[in-house]
């Protein structure tokens, strides 16, 4: 499995350390499902906008075919 290096603040490292002990959680772990859950955020916004741009032109792409 790759693996990805993150450079912290002393200020941020301390914030994530906290965070995740405070769920029960390693920071690896934390990081981790933080990541990918703002990846899997911009996929749904993402989404959200193209059916909407699919819904609001559906009118006119039916007249221009």
């Amino acid at each position: 499995m790759a693996g990805l290096n993150l450079r912290f603040t002393d200020e941020e490292l301390d914030a994530l350390r906290e965070r995740a002990a405070a769920e029960g959680r390693s920071m690896q772990t934390f990081a981790h499902d933080a990541v990918m859950a703002a990846i899997n955020e911009h996929s749904r916004l993402f989404d959200e906008a193209a059916d909407h741009v699919l819904k609001a032109s559906a009118e006119l792409n039916k007249r221009l075919a």
